[in-house]
């Protein structure tokens, strides 16, 4: 019988980090406060007494010059981890990024693979208002490229990390800042996962809950409420932003017939609304009722508790929007 370890969320992305740095020398992280302080949410906590400043830089505060660096060091067979603090403040870096990391492998007809791994924190519900707490890795979805990723779980957080190292092109986890300390158990042999299919966490055959990151806790919570209401609701964890797993998503839909996509992002322009067309697109006389989208509400994230929750989805908000779907499906 596999031993079984428990862990928590930060402690297995640490595990993977210590992981890549033993298994391949080119790996290294770099970030602000990721050496002597341990990194700003302690996710690299004493890997800089094990493996050195060499390998675990400390940075100046600039994200430009920083994700910069790390594209350069990838153009050039290093396999850098940069780590930024959160995902506000990596439009700082958004020139870097979308400029160069995403189109140089393109530009260079194949010659120049930039395998660089991103990686930072996501999302709200954390008390750290406007400029901390939002959820943009939709608008990164937007950009070819890239591959986002949204580990959501303990074995993902262990597992995505070394796998995304070995794509050729820039990768960036995004991290919620909500899941560093939710416990659980993995087995002690975890290794690498694979990063291109959605995984159905619950299985249900009257309503498809599509989710990722974040949200998929609260999703799975509103799930087994609602089980209490007769109501058995499919959780579809995402994984991976882009490029999106469509055939999960359109698989659950043809067998539900109904759908409501939960997201911490914005509603206008958002990955919800991209997720929707889809559904449409591929399976529009498969629905039963209209698609329903439970996202945060669009202002600035508010500081004071009460307004952040009010901002948010909640597991309230997610049970409200299956029941008008049931209802309207008849």
């Amino acid at each position: 019988m596999n031993a079984v370890l428990k862990t928590t969320y930060r402690e297995a992305v640490r595990a993977a980090l210590r992981e890549a740095l033993l298994r391949d020398e080119r790996v290294f992280l770099m970030g602000e406060d990721v050496g002597r302080y341990g990194g700003c949410f302690a996710v690299s906590l004493g890997l800089l007494e094990e493996f050195g400043p060499e390998r675990i830089r400390d940075t100046p505060l600039s994200e430009s010059a920083f994700v910069g660096a790390g594209i350069g060091a990838a153009m050039n067979g290093m396999r850098p981890i940069v780590e930024i603090m959160t995902v506000n403040f990596s439009l700082l870096a958004l020139d870097q990024i979308l400029n160069n990391a995403a189109t140089l492998l393109h530009m260079s007809g194949g010659q120049v693979p930039v395998p660089l791994v991103v990686r930072m924190t996501t999302g709200a519900g954390r008390q750290l208002a406007a400029q901390h707490s939002h959820s943009l890795e939709g608008w990164y979805a937007h950009i070819p490229g890239l591959r986002i990723l949204a580990p959501a779980t303990l074995e993902d957080a262990r597992g995505m990390l070394w796998t995304a190292l070995q794509d050729p092109d820039p990768v960036l986890i995004f991290e919620h800042g909500s899941l560093y300390n939710v416990a659980g158990e993995l087995p002690a042999d975890t290794g690498a996962v694979g990063i291109d299919r959605a995984a159905v966490r619950r299985a249900g055959g009257d309503v498809s809950l599509i989710t990722y990151g974040g949200t998929l806790a609260k999703t799975l919570d509103a799930a087994g409420e609602l089980s209490g209401d007769g109501i058995e609701a499919e959780v579809i964890d995402l994984r991976t932003l882009r490029p999106l797993d469509d055939a999960t998503v359109i698989d659950s839909v043809r067998r539900t017939h109904r759908a409501v996509v939960v997201d911490e992002g914005w509603r206008s322009g958002s990955l919800s609304a991209e997720i929707t067309t889809r559904i449409v697109e591929q399976a529009f006389y498969d629905l039963d009722a209209p698609i329903e989208r439970v996202c945060t509400a669009e202002v600035p994230i508010p500081y004071a508790r009460h307004l952040e929750e009010a901002a948010i989805p909640q597991v309230t908000d997610i049970v409200d929007a299956v029941h008008r779907v049931v209802g309207a499906g008849g």
